[in-house]
């Protein structure tokens, strides 16, 4: 891609100052709990990466000082410090303290940027106790150093030398005033940084804990296709070397690395300017249409004529990085992941088409490979479709969930809720205490299926799995339309036990396997059950955890009190477990998410999947943190 070498202060523009940032700060980072808390790093690494992307930038720092200060530095161009020409401010103070000021809102010194999806350093800067700039650009290095926002001192040359040197680094201190905690999550902050250096191939990333004394060093001569290598590496692959096709359509280039596996899913992370699309896009639209096109067409060739596949069928197993370089991308979505532009379709099917059909035919052995694994794929979701047929059919004559859901009496599925309770003993407690207005419950008898291990048709005989996908409304896999969801919230409710934690880790693989919209929209949640009853002085008090019943003792002294130990739901009557874990006033329920996408299927597959040796070792490495250990 072209470089811009011309970057100064006359490329500076102008959108907002920064008035409501510190007034309501949720507005512009999502929220001032560790998801916000984090975005500050992210925002300033991302000024470096768009340094990257304009091919200025080769090595980028991050250190997470002892009082949890940040710094990045990088050695891309520098922020340009000489007075802006209309507003006479140097240009770092105007992009320090004006919103979206920058030079990426016209094409010609960022012709691609990440951090348009961004709300700029300036925010990070309001959010801040503190924030420190440094630049070093021809031969000097500048700083200016800002408290709450605002600048307490000039930009001012610190140093002269006739070094070539050039580069930014940005230390800031998050206002403690501001975000509910400022301790930053050394795993957070490096899976991220390690994302980066997949998708920018050479790139060196040093990230650096002052508190812990940890280092690492992220550098990936592979680029996407050693990406493509580390999510496979607790996988039996199909083949041993990613296959890796790139190509450009005027300002647009686009990389894609794809390798096969033996599992049942299909892993594929799209990327636009270093973005992940979790929510897709036309760009995901598009690679899906140029591999099922790819695919079909070598299979019409191979005289196979009779044969038609699927997309589904060619996807099963298939691990995959599409990376973009987009300008100007518009974000859609919940979650403002999702890639609107209609023209990126068009642009990715044909670069995958082209590249991918000429690698096939220099590959026969690969891609007989490829599409005989796509056929047996086929065969069995014809099979699963025959099981879901008969499944309808049980239903539509009164069958299946005739006699389990206690549907619930309202219509409204924004209010609605359901209840997956494990067990008929506690599904009868939740049956007679819920509020049957809005509450269904579908009780499951043992443990469901791990889909992790489990091919479709298998899943879809499941009674457990069949019942809730019915319940629910919304289908699966690529059926799954949030058009017919019955419930608002889908609530998990298991014994605090091991075997609960066991059946809820089950239904949420089935739920992140087959239903993860319903995850990243927000509609599961997780019940939380007491763990004792105290009853003291006509008084009933509901503890959920060791700590909270050492503290209720101290509390009320040496005075009787009574502590019933649940061990299970089913120990409790319809009015306890009502107020306890079904009441909307009194109860304590948490939202799943998907913080990030890569990490949850990455430990989805190692703690739910085949291979044993990945499990062991994940164990043996996090066997301390456990902090509720039932024996």
């Amino acid at each position: 891609m072209e470089k811009k070498e011309e970057y100064g202060a006359q490329q500076i523009q102008i959108l907002k100052d920064l008035e409501a940032v510190r007034k309501r700060p949720s507005m512009y980072i999502g929220s001032t709990g560790p998801r916000g808390l984090h975005h500050l790093v992210s925002e300033v690494v991302d000024n470096s990466i768009d340094e990257v992307l304009a091919g200025f930038c080769k090595k980028i720092k991050v250190v997470i000082h002892s009082d949890n200060s940040i710094t990045v530095t990088d050695d891309g161009r520098g922020i340009p410090v000489s007075a802006h020409p209309v507003y006479k401010k140097p240009a770092l103070e105007l992009v320090m303290t004006f919103l979206h000021a920058g030079g990426k809102f016209d094409n010609k010194i960022y012709r691609v940027a990440g951090g348009l999806h961004g709300v700029g350093v300036s925010v990070v800067n309001a959010l801040s106790e503190w924030l420190e700039a440094k630049v070093i650009r021809k031969g000097k290095t500048w700083q200016q150093r800002y408290e709450q926002g605002k600048p307490v001192t000039k930009v001012e040359c610190i140093e002269k030398n006739s070094s070539h040197k050039t580069g930014t680094e940005i230390s800031f201190k998050p206002d403690e005033e501001i975000f509910e905690s400022i301790e930053f999550d050394w795993e957070r902050i490096t899976r991220r940084l390690r994302e980066l250096a997949f998708l920018n191939q050479g790139l060196r990333i040093e990230v650096k804990d002052e508190r812990s004394q940890k280092r690492e060093i992220f550098r990936y001569e592979g680029g996407i296709r050693a990406f493509v290598e580390h999510l496979n590496r607790n996988r039996e692959v199909l083949f041993p070397e990613p296959i890796y096709i790139k190509g450009e359509k005027g300002d647009v280039s686009l990389e894609v690395a794809i390798q096969y596996n033996q599992s049942f899913i299909q892993d594929i992370f799209a990327f636009v300017n270093d973005i992940n699309t979790e929510e897709g896009g036309t760009h995901l639209s598009g690679f899906k249409a140029g591999l099922t096109k790819v695919v079909n067409d070598y299979l019409k060739k191979e005289e196979n004529k009779d044969i038609v596949l699927l997309g589904e069928d060619i996807r099963e197993g298939l691990t995959a990085i599409i990376n973009m370089k987009f300008p100007n991308p518009q974000f859609e979505g919940q979650t403002k992941t999702r890639l609107g532009n209609s023209e990126a379709k068009g642009i990715v099917e044909s670069i995958v088409f082209e590249n991918l059909s000429r690698f096939l035919e220099e590959n026969p052995a690969l891609a007989k490979m490829i599409v005989q694994k796509a056929i047996s794929s086929s065969r069995v979701r014809e099979a699963a479709q025959k099981a879901r047929e008969i499944t309808r059919k049980k239903e539509s004559l009164g069958g299946g969930l005739l006699g389990k859901l206690a549907a619930c009496s309202e219509n409204n599925p924004e209010i609605n809720e359901l209840y997956i309770v494990e067990g008929d003993s506690a599904g009868g407690s939740a049956k007679q205490g819920r509020d049957r207005r809005f509450q269904a419950i579908l009780p499951l008898r043992g443990k469901i299926l791990n889909v992790e291990k489990t091919h479709l048709v298998k899943v879809l005989n499941n009674k457990e799995i069949g019942s809730t996908i019915t319940a629910i409304g919304t289908g699966i896999k690529e059926e799954f339309s949030l058009s017919g969801l019955k419930y608002n919230k889908v609530i998990l409710m298991s014994d605090a036990d091991v075997d609960g934690a066991h059946i809820r880790t089950l239904l949420l693989t089935f739920f992140y396997r087959y239903m993860p919209d319903l995850i990243r929209t927000g509609h599961i949640y997780i019940a939380q059950p007491p763990l004792y009853r105290v009853s003291n002085k006509n008084k009933e008090y509901f503890l959920y955890s060791e700590e909270e019943l050492k503290e209720l003792r101290e509390k009320l002294g040496e005075g009787k009190i009574e502590v019933q130990r649940y061990k299970g739901l089913g120990e409790m009557n319809p009015e306890q477990l009502w107020n306890a874990a079904m009441n909307p006033a009194t109860r304590t329920i948490y939202q799943v998410s998907i913080e990030d996408a890569v990490v949850a299927d990455e430990l989805f597959s190692i703690l739910m999947g085949i291979e044993v040796e990945p499990r062991k070792n994940f164990i043996q490495e996090h066997a301390l943190e456990v902090a509720n250990l039932d024996i």
